[in-house]
Order: structure tokens, then sequence, then C-alpha cells
């Protein structure tokens, strides 16, 4: 262990939100793995374990709770085949620092998503599975849902090339430009969209467009992306793949200390969820029951992802951490009710999402 990985432990999550899952997950998951074996989207058993080990099905289970048995199988096949090309065309691999090839990888991915039978998938279990996705997905959406769903996967893509190409020039972006990328290539965005396919709820555009409910969208969804930045950290430290990562951008541009920035970093993502936690109080009174449906789900997801993550081997190692060890470092803390910082404004180094502050109606 080296000295870095010693010093690191998580602090609690700060998240008021009463943890969900959907009633059928075990059906979900065993259907989900069917369709795995099915697609092909691994090489070998051991690649196969991985894929299986993200637990996607119990994932999205959280965030839609109450979701339609069949919509929910359809966004955690998704969430299989997000993490499962994240590992071999984005993160790892021979494209992971090629942005050139990627992007050629990545205009094949979106127009498969976006027009069925337009792209050869025969050679490639990646593309065939997506394309599987797509077809199912126009039997059991709306075409608006659809379309919000292709928009988000194309400004996931995007980011991801954004990541990858400052990988190619070994460059941690600043704080306001990781935070920017970080929205996006966190997967946030589709994961989010699957919420209204989910749950078969369409949320009405003039309602779904007004910029309070994308600041609550943002909002969430970053907080999201950056506890998955705190929950694999010290794995990373483990695999020295810590480039761009809420820490790391703390302590190269701010030259903080590992203990400062995770506090900095924490106090960051807290003031984010009190923002969310606002606007989703603020919205609830007039919503339509689809939109409280998104909102509530943004929040189960929130939850979702943390509980989630305490015991997913992506995260834990290649078992489930042992709830008796005597190394915290192992698991995440519990959530707690209390954020570690209570600045109500915009963060000032921030100015990408400053804006989110602006929709609050405060009290005359």
């Amino acid at each position: 262990m080296t000295g870095l990985q010693a010093h690191f432990q998580m602090p609690p999550f700060y998240c008021p939100i009463e943890p969900a899952l959907h009633p059928d997950v075990d059906m979900i998951e065993k259907r989900a793995i069917e369709w795995i074996d099915r697609v092909g989207i691994y090489r070998d058993e051991t690649q196969r374990t991985r894929v299986i080990e993200t637990n996607s099905a119990e994932f999205f289970s959280r965030f839609a709770s109450e979701g339609i048995d069949d919509n929910v199988l359809l966004a955690a096949q998704w969430v299989y085949w997000g993490f499962a090309f994240d590992d071999v065309r984005c993160d790892r691999g021979p494209l992971s620092d090629r942005p050139d090839r990627f992007v050629q990888v990545a205009g094949r991915v979106q127009r498969v998503i976006e027009a069925p039978h337009s792209v050869d998938t025969a050679d490639d279990p990646y593309l065939g599975a997506l394309h599987d996705i797509g077809l199912t997905m126009r039997e059991l959406a709306t075409p608006t849902q659809v379309r919000r769903f292709i928009d988000a996967h194309r400004s996931w893509l995007h980011a991801v090339a954004w990541q990858i190409g400052n990988q190619a020039r070994n460059e941690i972006p600043g704080l306001n430009d990781y935070i920017t990328m970080r929205l996006g290539s966190c997967g946030g965005f589709p994961t989010m969209a699957l919420l209204e396919i989910g749950n078969g709820a369409e949320v009405p555009a003039h309602e779904m467009d007004h910029p309070t409910v994308r600041a609550a969208t943002e909002a969430a969804l970053l907080t999201a992306g950056l506890d998955n930045d705190l929950h694999s950290y010290r794995r990373e430290l483990q695999q020295q793949h810590t480039a761009q990562n809420i820490i790391n951008v703390l302590i190269h541009h701010e030259g903080h200390e590992l203990e400062r920035a995770l506090l900095e970093a924490v106090g960051l993502r807290d003031r984010i969820m009190q923002l969310y936690l606002r606007l989703h109080a603020q919205l609830l009174p007039e919503a339509s029951s689809e939109l409280r449906t998104y909102l509530t789900c943004l929040g189960k997801g929130v939850r979702g992802n943390i509980d989630w993550a305490l015991r997913v081997p992506r995260y834990n190692g290649s078992t489930p951490p042992d709830e008796s060890s005597t190394e915290p470092q192992h698991r995440t803390p519990v959530c707690t009710d209390i954020p570690s910082d209570h600045t109500p404004g915009p963060p000032a180094a921030i100015p990408a999402i400053s804006w989110w502050w602006n929709r609050v109606e405060h009290d005359q």
C-alpha cells in the first residue's frame, strides 16, 4: 500500500434520501445476464464476469424502484453495455489515449442508436448490442423519450472524447474545465434520460426544457459523478490511474495535499447536493405527476449510486467488502444528513455551473 492509499479514508456522503430498490431486481438481473450472453459483449469468461459484476441491474433498479419491469430491464442493459464499452473503448484499451481513433468509433456508436440498421454491426459485438437496445427502446418508449436519450448519448460520447484527448496530451484539466467535462463523461445524461423510459412517464416538454429542471438534473448527475470519483479514487491509486479525478485536479492545480483536496471535493459535492434538494423542493408543488416522478428519481439515483457503490466489485475488488473488515478504506461510510459545507451560493472558481444557483427562488 502506498502512502497515499494509506491516508485515503472516505468521509460520509451527505444524502438525506431514503434508499430504494425495485422489488423485481433479481428477475431483472437474470434476464439482463441472459441478454449479455446473447449479444456477447465480452471476449472471455474473465471479461464476462467483469461485465456482470458491474451489478447494473441493481444500479438502475435503485434509480427507478417503481418502474415498469421491461423498461427497467432495457435501462439496465444499456448500463451493462455502457460499463463494458467504457472499459474496452474509453478508460482502457487501445483507444484510451487515441482521440482520433475514438472519435471514429464514437461516430459509429452514436449512429447505431440514432438510426437502426444504418451501420454494419456484424463484426463488432458492442455495436450489435447497442443496435439491439435501440430497437427495443423504440418498442417501449415514446419518440420524445428516444430522442432525449439519443441527445444525452451524444453528450456523453462528446465528453468522453474530451477526456481521452486530455489523456493523450497527459493533461490534467483545470477545475472549471474538469467539472464541465465530468458533467458529460460520467454518463449521467443518458442514465437520467432512461428514467423517463424506465418509469414509462414522459415529462412534458415545457417542464423538461425549463432551466430550473435542467439545473436540478445537472446538479443531481454531477453529484453522482463526483461521488464516483470519490468511490473509485483509492482503487485508482492502486492502478496508478488517477489523472482525471476531482481529487487529483485539486491536488495538481491548487497545490493541495490529499487530505485537503478530499475535504474540498466533498465540500463542493455537498454544496451541489444541497442545491439539488432546494430546486427539487421548489419545483415539486407545481410539477406534473411525470415531473414529480422524474425529480424524485433523480434523488433516488444519487442515493442509489452510493448504495450500489458500497458493494459493487468495480470499486471494492472481486468480492463484496467484508462487513467486519478492520480497514475502513475498503468500505464507503454510511450516508449522513449533515453537509460538510453549508455555503449557500455558487463556488466562485466554477462559472460553468454558477447559473444553477440563479434558479433558486429566494423568500422575499
